[in-house]
């Protein structure tokens, strides 16, 4: 049986997130969901950009950032909005507040189609960069690192989950793709410094190595924020073919995952069967 247990198909929400105001951000968001049902009804898993719900900033993470409970405002509107459109919902990130820690974690939430929290995924990897006439960032100044892979059950298989900079460490696709993911899919803000650099090598790169589906969902491009989205949202078939691609500006992109084209690479390259772990380690078997 493939790891896709059938045809599905997933829109990708391009939107201009990162506004200031929460409430602004659900309504963009909530419009594009609706239009995109409209025009692709049968569509089943949807998906949202990193931090949908906010501003990417290090001054704005923590104060927007809220406790992981159906009560609270970000939560409560993706749990609605799975359940209102009868979708697996992969909600983008949104800045989470530990209390035990007081730490935040840059974090996804997913949603089955009746709004129940199925996976959590916290941002592993950090983005701290310094690329001279390009762009300095540094995530680690408000937001710490999450602990775990994340693999989540849904209608379709198992699924993989990673946000932004985790696209640079193939290791998190690598466990997905031996516990039996069809896809790995990143909400990312990539910019307009490492976007053009990098965005659609590492996607295809990790569809190549793990023969598996590539996912990934970026804001559209704001000129208003200080931050500038690289947009491109795209998804990546197991032969590493970009199979759709958005611009740069709002735009919500359409695409079939089908387990054949995971079952035909898989049986012409057949490189998930022909690990040599007497030769190296496998990362999947203690990964937490």
């Amino acid at each position: 049986m493939s790891v896709l247990k059938s045809k599905v198909k997933v829109a990708l929400i391009q939107f201009a997130s990162g506004l200031p105001e929460k409430t602004v951000n659900f309504q963009n968001c909530k419009k594009f969901v609706a239009q995109a049902m409209k025009t692709q009804p049968a569509t089943e898993l949807v998906v949202l950009p990193e931090c949908f719900n906010s501003t990417y900033a290090n001054s704005e993470f923590r104060k927007n950032a809220e406790i992981i409970e159906y009560s609270s405002p970000s939560v409560k509107f993706l749990s609605d909005l799975a359940r209102e459109h009868k979708i697996t919902l992969v909600g983008g990130s949104i800045p989470e507040l530990e209390p035990a820690t007081n730490n935040v974690y840059n974090t996804c939430l997913i949603f089955d189609k009746t709004g129940q929290l199925i996976g959590r995924h916290r941002k592993v990897h950090l983005f701290d960069i310094d690329i001279p006439g390009g762009i300095t960032f540094k995530e680690s100044d408000t937001f710490s690192g999450g602990d775990t892979t994340t693999t989540v059950d849904t209608p379709f298989g198992k699924l993989g989950v990673g946000v932004c900079y985790d696209l640079r460490f193939p290791e998190l696709a690598t466990v997905s793709g031996r516990k039996g993911a069809f896809a790995m899919v990143y909400p990312s803000a990539f910019n307009t410094t490492t976007g053009p650099l990098h965005w659609h090598l590492l996607a295809r790169a990790r569809s190549v190595d793990n023969e598996l589906y590539t996912i990934l969902c970026c804001p559209a491009r704001n000129p208003d924020l200080a931050y500038q989205a690289y947009g491109h949202s795209l998804v990546v078939d197991p032969q590493g073919t970009v199979v759709v691609e958005a611009g740069e500006g709002e735009e919500i992109v359409y695409a079939e995952l089908d387990p054949a084209r995971i079952e035909a690479m898989r049986s012409k390259i057949p490189v998930t069967v022909q690990t040599r772990f007497d030769v190296y380690h496998d990362v999947s078997s203690d990964a937490k």
